[in-house]
């Protein structure tokens, strides 16, 4: 059990997440102050959508923060959302595009345009990543807020994709300069890549989840997560059509979420056929992500602060 003071200037009980019994006291010695008890919940915890709703605000707070705190100190700040992607365009353009030929693979309208293509690739992927590698060490590296005050625990590995997301709009911007400069046209179908975000943002939450509360239980995983975002990137068709993978097994691949949005918001962005089939395996186990990684971190919540 867990206990924590809070100053406030009414009795009235504040119902928690994850607690089974709030219940506020009085102090004697201090009548300003109300101590209340915070116990935990045995086994699976439900989420509580009500208390989330009421705690949004700091929600938006905290994406704020996470934005002004990643680029604090350093001498191009925000330019780094941009830059990040447009080396990482170029180099893969070099390496993979031509020494490897991997443009070769494309249609033929699109071998020309390979930068754009890598690019509308790269820009789910460096969010997802972004989103894994940074929320997956958001609740270690927030130990001095979890064993102080309570809110909302979910809000620290939320508040980290939403930053990623913020990056992503950024990074966006460029990518319609480069269309422009490639004379690339976009189709109608652009209209559906907000979908793909959001399926992005569902992957990425789940996988978040599920890595920011095993680390705070086991710290092996800070040593996993950087070596498993780099082995995702090479499983993800970032550099290469997903059409290079047979087609007997290309559903099969589309079990990695990323599939489906990178390949989709590609399909969306020339105008080819989109591949709803992938798209359809990839939603599937992005929902699944992320209720598991939502049972998990409930599951280790009511730890956190004995543990952090």
């Amino acid at each position: 059990m867990s206990q924590a003071s809070f100053a406030t200037t009414s009795s009235a009980t504040v119902p928690d997440p994850g607690i089974e019994n709030a219940t506020p006291q009085g102090d004697a010695a201090h009548p300003g102050l109300q101590e209340m008890i915070i116990e935990p919940v045995d086994g699976w915890a439900p989420v509580d959508f009500k208390e989330l709703l009421r705690y949004r605000e700091l929600l938006y707070f905290l994406v704020w923060r996470d934005v002004k705190v990643r680029y604090k100190q350093t001498v191009l700040g925000v330019a780094w959302a941009i830059l990040v992607p447009l080396f990482s365009m170029a180099i893969f353009t070099v390496i993979f595009g031509n020494f490897a030929g991997l443009k070769d693979t494309l249609p033929e309208g699109l071998r020309n345009a390979y930068p754009v293509y890598v690019y509308a690739g790269l820009l789910p992927w460096l969010f997802f990543s972004n989103a894994v590698s940074l929320g997956g060490m958001s609740l270690v590296n927030q130990q001095q807020l979890l064993t102080k005050i309570y809110f909302p625990r979910l809000f620290v590995p939320t508040a980290t994709v939403g930053g990623a997301l913020v990056d992503m709009g950024l990074s966006a911007v460029i990518f319609s300069v480069l269309m422009a400069s490639y004379g690339v046209v976009p189709s109608i179908q652009i209209a559906l890549v907000p979908l793909m975000v959001v399926l992005t943002c569902v992957a990425s939450l789940g996988v978040a989840y599920m890595l920011s509360a095993l680390t705070v239980s086991y710290r092996d995983f800070r040593f996993v997560i950087p070596f498993m975002v780099q082995a995702w990137q090479f499983l993800s068709p970032v550099v290469y059509p997903a059409s290079i993978v047979p087609e007997r097994y290309q559903l099969l691949y589309a079990i990695n979420p990323m599939v489906g949005p990178i390949e989709g918001i590609r399909a969306m962005v020339f105008g080819s056929a989109i591949p709803w089939g992938m798209i359809a395996v990839s939603t599937l186990s992005s929902l699944l992500l992320f209720g598991s990684g939502l049972m998990i971190f409930r599951r280790i919540e009511a730890r956190f602060a004995d543990i952090a």
